[in-house]
């Protein structure tokens, strides 16, 4: 969220005159208060496994679907596919989930 905005800070400060350094001053200030918000707010993340043994069984199941639909996905950076084939591996996880777990209660 707060990335483009530091980008700018960081450049106005750049574009300073050597003279302006309560001005200097007063972004690096905002630059530092918002680089420890967006810690905080990173931190602050409840997306935790409810069962951390279950992390390679998922894993696993996440690059078996990836491959039935066709998405690309590799093990380290998969930050050039789009939000909807990341959506579609998690969505299809979901659906595949809740049958297995339907097909259970049924006692099938």
């Amino acid at each position: 969220m707060y990335g483009r905005r530091l980008h700018q800070a960081a450049d106005y400060i750049q574009m300073q005159p050597e003279g302006s350094v309560t001005e200097h001053k007063k972004v690096t200030d905002t630059v530092t208060t918002m680089q420890k918000e967006e810690t905080e707010m990173a931190s602050r993340s409840s997306n935790r496994a409810a069962v951390p043994e279950a992390k390679g069984a998922l894993d696993k199941f996440k690059y078996e679907v990836a491959n039935e639909l066709g998405v690309p996905l590799s093990d380290g950076y998969n930050g050039d596919l789009t939000s909807k084939q990341n959506g579609s591996v998690g969505g299809y996880m979901v659906k595949k989930m809740i049958e297995q777990q339907e097909k259970q209660m049924a006692g099938k």
